[in-house]
């Protein structure tokens, strides 16, 4: 389904990913886990199209996309739930989801979409009129995964979707994500929390100073002692 070879990223004259290649294939969750600055975000970055690599070719679908623009990226089944989860804070929950299907033009499905969303997440509704700068961390959370879903993504990217969430959050956001996958769509997931994406994943990367020093899957890794030793603090 997506295919990343020899990805090179700068930021100036620092390479933040250095030859990187993963592979991901329909219906897995596959994770990305690795130190701060090891460059799992920069990969996201690059895959939806908001940072251009320097070097390097990614295929999505059979789709060349390495220098595709976000819309196009879009366009094909690529969403990216970002890290901090970048909600616009003066507009609405509502009007925050509708910015996720603003390339769709079937007004009876995104109706639909919103709804069952609005089901999932019954806080989103009872505060569906309501600035989403205005939310809890929690709740933020649950709407920026909600905008992501609002385009029927066949690919999403979850970078850091646990990040600053108290712990019976951070659980019900793995639930999601887990849900999420079950029901079809492709998950690519970068998460601090090793040992949680490990477990929720079918296959994962370690990235260290850029570049890909293990793969496997989530069981193998967690039985890896380099991963227990680094990642999991055993």
């Amino acid at each position: 389904m997506l295919k990343v070879e020899g990805l090179v990223c700068r930021y100036g004259k620092v390479a933040a990913v250095r030859e990187l290649s993963i592979e991901v294939n329909a219906g897995e969750l596959v994770t990305l886990i690795g130190a701060n600055g090891a460059g799992k975000t920069t990969t996201l970055r690059a895959i939806s199209g908001v940072l251009r690599p320097a070097a390097g070719r990614i295929t999505f679908l059979g789709e060349d996309i390495t220098r595709a623009s976000p819309k196009r990226i879009l366009e094909l089944g690529i969403a990216h739930c970002p890290e901090g989860r970048r909600v616009f804070p003066y507009m609405t929950v509502a009007e925050n989801m509708a910015m996720g299907c603003y390339l769709r033009h079937d007004s009876n499905g995104i109706q639909e979409d919103m709804e069952k969303l609005f089901a999932r997440f019954p806080r989103l509704a009872e505060r569906r009129d309501q600035a989403a700068g205005t939310l809890s961390g929690g709740e933020q959370q649950m709407l920026a995964i909600s905008r992501a879903l609002m385009s029927r993504p066949k690919l999403v990217l979850f970078d850091e979707p646990s990040l600053g969430l108290a712990p019976n959050l951070v659980e019900r956001t793995f639930e999601i994500i887990k849900e999420i996958r079950t029901q079809g769509t492709t998950v690519i997931l970068v998460e601090q929390n090793a040992f949680a994406a490990l477990e929720l994943s079918d296959r994962s990367y370690v990235l260290e100073q850029g570049r890909v020093t293990l793969t496997g899957t989530g069981a193998e890794l967690l039985d890896n002692p380099h991963v227990k030793s680094a990642y999991l603090g055993a």
